[in-house]
């Protein structure tokens, strides 16, 4: 009985020292827009593996908010596997992210009484691995949390990505409070694609990248996210084009 008990003790140790190697030696991957003007403003050509992501509507209205809600959701579609998504109001529309590209029966939904419980379920979430992405809801994102976060989502290697949500204009201003995330994106609707005909055409946002660790910060006018979570560039103004430059990468 004790030289079973030891070599399951051995065991779980050789377990964990595998697993430590692993997150050690795990080689930091990237999730490209394949967008070449976007992806060249981000350190190693995309969006960072192992890192968390801030994303917020470019006022404190409802609109913005939910371009940059769909903005955050087209990035999770292009990952491979499941998506946890965390939050504390239950007011996200699923169709909505499914036209994005994030289908239902990839999406695994996290509801908190508070939101102080929606960063601890992101957290373990997190810590879990094994996911395509973890998305989550939070008004406030202290450094010191963001911090935990961060060293979360390193241990496993999964992709973070935080939607900042104001209830009221007052709220908007925590964003300017320094966090941990490798980057930091503000989203505002635009006028929609123009059309030959009477219609409505493509949304287009403008997506500000503010804030990027070992980079610049950078502005696109951009198509929003189509099927497959894959956004388009538009050509500059000035050369009187309304061509666009499409995404190719579907993770």
């Amino acid at each position: 009985m004790a030289q079973t008990a030891a070599n399951a003790i051995i065991s779980d140790l050789r377990d964990r020292i595998q697993h430590l190697e692993g997150a050690v030696a795990r080689p930091k991957t990237v999730l490209p827009f394949g967008v070449c003007e976007i992806d060249e403003r981000l350190p190693g050509g995309g969006l960072a593996y192992g890192a968390i992501h801030e994303f917020a509507g470019g006022g404190a209205g409802a609109v913005d908010g939910a371009a940059a809600a769909l903005f955050a959701a087209g990035i999770a579609a292009r990952t491979k596997g499941k998506v946890v998504w965390c939050l504390a109001r239950p007011d996200l529309f699923a169709p909505a992210l499914a036209q994005v590209g994030l289908h239902p029966d990839r999406v695994i939904y996290v509801e908190a009484i508070k939101e102080d419980y929606v960063l601890e379920s992101f957290e373990e979430a997190l810590r879990f691995g094994g996911l395509g992405a973890v998305v989550g809801e939070a008004v406030r994102l202290p450094m010191v949390v963001s911090r935990r976060l961060q060293l979360a989502a390193e241990g496993s290697g999964t992709i973070g990505l935080i939607v900042r949500r104001w209830r009221r204009q007052t709220e908007a201003g925590d964003f300017g409070h320094p966090t941990a995330a490798a980057t930091r994106w503000r989203i505002s609707v635009l006028p929609s694609e123009p059309l030959p005909v009477p219609g409505v055409g493509r949304a287009r946002w403008l997506a500000e990248l503010i804030r990027v660790r070992a980079g610049e910060s950078a502005d696109f006018e951009i198509g929003a996210c189509d099927g497959q979570g894959r956004i388009s560039l538009f050509s500059d103004a000035a050369d009187g084009s309304d061509k666009t430059r499409q995404s190719v990468h579907t993770g």
